[in-house]
């Protein structure tokens, strides 16, 4: 089973990390407030949607539809919903990290009251994501839409949330090398995945799908970040960060949810290293100068570079810029010169020697990358 962290302990536990990969039972804004500062990464957000139902909901046949009625989801007004969200929003920003972002979900009851309060208090929306449901439900009165899809807020910490993880290069191959849209089309959480109790009744009326938390987390996480849930229900965030790799604390109060989602996660084996491994571009890669290569000793002061072709030569000098015919400059403004070009990338155009092969410099920078992953 999942453990269990008692709120009570969360004050004892300062200074350690023992409530991470834990379900901390109490009040989700009192949990809040008891985690160290910038503590986690990335939240995932499914609070109460605030759905005012005014009734029963009947199908055509009268047959009662299993909607969300309970208690956790009723509010007096909408100030009342208002001042609930503004404390958990607040909770929330001061345990994010500066480089962290959330996500929030919700319909159209709730998310536009929800997204102009994150504004209100400085949150930096970098976008809206609309889930559309291949399988939503009716309308069954046939007097509005069939309401067919929910809307997530993606979100920095604030304007200046620099440096937050965005696996855009994961995003584009996975979609087939298009750019990865604002639109994403899936099942609402039924079949196996959907947890029944004993009398066959769903455990949770929002249970949310796995496969939608997957690209959030796989979007906007690496392994080993902490992601927090606090509205943790029957713990999809959960199971599918531990699958993943990554590490989570949720918050429920209730404790039917709290042993659904417990037994889920302890069920849940996680991928090996390699299925884990994030795809990145050469935006992600750490910036070496070629002033690196000379302090590190792969290149030398004197030594000549070439083109493949060797129809071009220069001698690299000990400032890190390259000479050649009376011209200076940096592999790349040097490189554009020598062939009458405005432009040139430098490291695939000028070449080493190694044993009678040419080979582009940018080998070597590869190798000061790979000593500098290794010492991070």
């Amino acid at each position: 089973m999942a453990s269990v962290f008692p709120l009570a302990e969360l004050k004892r536990a300062e200074g350690t990390k023992a409530w991470i990969n834990t379900i901390i039972k109490g009040d989700c804004v009192a949990a809040l407030e008891a985690l160290p500062d910038h503590s986690v990464d990335v939240i995932f957000a499914d609070p109460p949607y605030n759905l005012q139902l005014g009734g029963a909901l009947t199908r055509p046949d009268q047959s009662a539809v299993d909607a969300c009625d309970d208690h956790w989801d009723q509010f007096a007004s909408f100030q009342a919903y208002d001042a609930f969200t503004r404390a958990w929003l607040l909770a929330c920003r001061r345990v994010l990290k500066p480089s962290g972002t959330i996500w929030v979900i919700g319909s159209y009851h709730n998310i536009f009251r929800v997204g102009a309060m994150m504004q209100d208090l400085n949150f930096w929306i970098l976008n809206d994501i609309v889930w559309r449901k291949t399988n939503p439900m009716p309308n069954f009165k046939g007097r509005r839409f069939q309401n067919a899809h929910e809307t997530m807020i993606w979100a920095s910490r604030d304007q200046n949330g620099k440096g937050y993880t965005f696996n855009y290069d994961a995003m584009k191959a996975a979609n087939d090398d298009v750019q990865m849209r604002s639109d994403w089309l899936f099942p609402i959480c039924n079949g196996g995945e959907r947890l029944k109790d004993g009398d066959g009744k769903k455990v949770h009326p929002t249970q949310k799908p796995e496969s939608l938390l997957a690209r959030v987390i796989m979007s906007s996480t690496k392994p080993g970040d902490v992601i927090l849930d606090p509205f943790f229900g029957t713990g999809t965030t959960g199971a599918v960060a531990k699958r993943l790799g990554r590490n989570f604390v949720g918050i429920e109060r209730e404790q039917d949810y709290i042993d659904a989602a417990s037994a889920r996660i302890a069920s849940v084996e996680p991928l090996g290293k390699a299925e884990l491994t994030v795809m990145t571009g050469k935006k992600a890669e750490v910036r070496v100068a070629f002033n690196v290569l000379i302090e590190s000793g792969l290149i030398k002061p004197g030594q000549v570079l070439t083109d493949a072709r060797r129809r071009h030569s220069a001698i690299v000098r000990a400032d890190g810029t390259l000479a050649a015919g009376g011209e200076a400059g940096s592999i790349h403004r040097l490189g554009a010169k020598v062939q009458g070009f405005d432009a040139c990338n430098g490291w695939t155009f000028w070449h080493y020697e190694d044993g009678g092969e040419l080979k582009p410099i940018d080998e070597l920078r590869a190798i000061v990358r790979r000593e500098l992953a290794a010492a991070g």
